[in-house]
């Protein structure tokens, strides 16, 4: 796991894109996600899910919003060169610790700069949990469909509003629900996205953009309503056991805490036939 004393703690302003990013909350993003049981959950529910939601071949990997560079780390141990692109230096830092000794290249900029730093096209973009933290997700979603190739794949994991919502009534914050008032303002260090979305959205967007869903599943299905969320090591095993076999299954993947879609660009167009 990353140290926290590799990071510096102060305020973390929106970029001029109304995005956030995370200098300053390096270490809060590390030991809380990564540092936990459900940090453990979600890494090993993508290591089930990925081979099969995604045609892998050893193939260029363009990594979106890379963070600590755990998705990036994962491909290229299977083969694959992969391209970081992470607006917060302080993140790139810990992730040239994670690819270390693996072909990678560093981009220290945000989405929306990719079309002219990373154009590709790519067969193959990995952009998980960076929407809900971006001030234009809808916009966010054609500049992804704009940098994969015809044929390409797009991994897109996104913070699941409804599992907040239903999270939020669990445990008591009824008000808050009444009021909508789900998202996070972006300007404390708490970690609540400021654009949690549903999957109503992402389906909208896809066909806005020209993109198929060929497959969606849910991760962190059980583990965030759990009443108890100390385990011990015996019933860590058991949920992610759990959290496996039923991330694809309705209803349970509607809750996952966040969705996971593979998209694809149809290899042809219309006007291209």
């Amino acid at each position: 796991m990353v140290a926290s004393s590799h990071f510096t703690r102060q305020s973390v302003p929106l970029s001029v894109h109304g995005d956030r990013h995370f200098d300053g909350l390096g270490d809060k993003f590390a030991n809380s996600l990564y540092g936990s049981a459900r940090g453990e959950i979600r890494l090993a529910v993508l290591d089930h899910l990925l081979p099969r939601m995604l045609r892998l071949q050893v193939q260029p990997m363009l990594d979106v919003g890379a963070g600590l560079g755990h998705m990036s780390a994962w491909f290229a141990e299977r083969g694959h060169p992969v391209t970081l692109a992470e607006p917060s230096a302080e993140m790139l830092v810990e992730a040239r610790r994670a690819l270390a000794g693996h072909s990678a290249t560093f981009l220290q900029a945000p989405l929306q700069a990719l079309p002219e730093q990373a154009p590709g096209p790519w067969e193959l973009v990995v952009c998980h949990a960076v929407l809900e933290w971006l001030g234009d997700p809808r916009a966010a979603m054609g500049t992804l469909a704009e940098l994969l190739s015809p044929g390409g794949q797009l991994s897109l994991m996104v913070f699941n509003r409804d599992a907040l919502r239903f999270s939020n009534v669990v445990k008591g914050n009824l008000d808050k629900v009444l009021a909508d008032r789900l998202a996070g303002t972006g300007k404390r260090r708490r970690l609540t996205p400021i654009s949690p979305l549903t999957h109503e959205e992402i389906v909208a967007w896809s066909a806005e953009y020209g993109l198929d869903i060929a497959a969606v599943a849910g991760v962190r299905v059980f583990h965030d309503y759990l009443r108890e969320h100390q385990l011990d090591d015996e019933s860590l095993v058991k949920l992610i056991e759990l959290e496996r076999r039923y991330c694809t299954t309705e209803p349970y993947w509607r809750l996952g805490r966040y969705l996971l879609y593979t998209l694809t660009k149809p290899a042809t167009t219309p006007e291209s036939r």
